[in-house]
């Protein structure tokens, strides 16, 4: 039950994400430039969260684990950008990918760190 709990999560917010993108505009204050990839980069780090809640399920060595949620998470990036491009008022920016990519690497680091040192201790 609780992988299909954590699946259920992570198909969740993939299809929050999906929804996201396919809107024209999204509104937000601008308090400065370039304040969208803080929005990526966020977004990506809770999706990091769950593919790594969903994928320890099958891979039990940390460092395999953060990699390969990693690698989903910026596939995701990359076929969210590609589905932006399809999407009137929306375009698709490699830089948004990149910020998809460096906030999930963070949330990985993060939770690999903590899992690591909580195993050694």
């Amino acid at each position: 039950m609780t992988k299909f709990r954590d699946f259920s999560l992570l198909a969740s917010y993939c299809g929050f994400i999906f929804w996201l993108s396919h809107q024209p505009s999204l509104p937000a204050p601008m308090w400065f430039e370039h304040q969208d990839k803080l929005y990526h980069a966020g977004a990506y780090f809770i999706l990091a969260l769950f593919a790594w809640r969903f994928l320890k399920h099958f891979i039990a060595k940390p460092w395999l684990l953060a990699v390969v949620s990693l690698i989903f998470c910026s596939l995701y990036g990359i076929s969210d950008e590609w589905h932006q491009s399809f999407v009137d008022g929306r375009s698709s920016d490699v830089y948004d990918w990149i910020a998809d990519t460096i906030g999930a690497a963070i949330a990985l680091f993060v939770l690999y760190k903590f899992t690591t040192r909580a195993r050694f201790r």
